[in-house]
């Protein structure tokens, strides 16, 4: 892997130099949008309409739209006058218990390697950081936008996930939905606890498949090899009206199936004695 960006992790006066790279990758399926009767890529122009013209890449600069069709042309040397990208400084403002960080606020995530002679500092900054538990909560610009970020320790390395700011978090205001009102029977959430116990297990991203994605690509193979798709059944779904007896029937499944996967744990361990 290349490096995406190298800089340094300051806290108090100790600078730890680092090297970012990716840690996240999208498999998404890309598509081509065709021209029906042809087959034909359509393209996609940038095309200027009061000039009446294509515009080239070197003639396109960037606009913030201040007023309705009102703009403010911002060039790359403006960039250069705000503070932060170019000190590539990652700057720890506190360390907090990652049970207090909301999952909605991570972005993106990101492993940072030892920089250039920074091998003992970056070794102080993760034992000192395994060794308190904490959380480092930094700001850190990437691409001209500045970013909060959360550094911590995980396999033995230490990573950095871009956050969202407070304000970048929607409220859940304006939903209607939300504004209901019912009542649960204690025996209905006693079982539905029961349930979650019954499903409950320790987090193995492994296990975990991209289904959709694997189906969608079946069906891109079978057609280049000029195959007939097969469409699978969809069960049809009725409408629960005993709330009870689907959370007996769940609690039930759920044990057969940890009682099958006990069973097949149990012959690995026996074939491997």
């Amino acid at each position: 892997m290349r490096p995406l960006w190298k800089g340094a992790v300051s806290f108090g006066l100790v600078y730890v130099p680092v090297k970012m790279y990716a840690a996240t990758e999208k498999k998404n399926i890309k598509f081509n949008y065709l021209h029906e009767k042809c087959k034909t890529p359509i393209q996609y122009r940038r095309y200027c309409p009061y000039c009446d013209a294509e515009v080239e890449n070197e003639q396109i600069v960037k606009g913030y739209e201040y007023e309705k069709g009102k703009y403010v042309v911002i060039r790359d040397e403006d960039f250069e006058h705000i503070p932060g990208e170019a000190t590539r400084s990652i700057n720890i403002i506190d360390f907090v218990n990652l049970t207090d960080i909301d999952p909605l606020f991570f972005d993106k995530g990101y492993y940072l390697a030892p920089g250039d002679g920074g091998q003992k500092v970056y070794e102080l900054l993760k034992k000192s950081m395994d060794e308190t538990g904490k959380v480092a909560i930094a700001k850190v610009v990437i691409r001209n936008k500045e970013s909060l970020a959360a550094l911590r320790i995980a396999d033995g390395i230490l990573t950095m996930s871009t956050m969202f700011y407070p304000d970048e978090v929607r409220k859940p205001t304006g939903i209607p939905e939300l504004d209901y009102n019912v009542s649960i029977h204690d025996n209905e959430l006693k079982m539905a606890v029961n349930l979650i116990n019954n499903l409950s297990a320790a987090f193995q991203p492994e296990k975990y498949t991209d289904e959709y994605r694997q189906g969608l690509m079946e069906v891109i193979q079978a057609k280049v090899a000029g195959e007939g798709v097969e469409v699978a059944a969809v069960p049809q779904t009725e409408k629960v009206v005993d709330l009870m007896a689907a959370l007996k029937a769940s609690i039930e499944l759920a044990e057969q199936e940890r009682g099958t996967v006990k069973k097949k744990g149990t012959r690995k361990k026996a074939a491997g004695a």
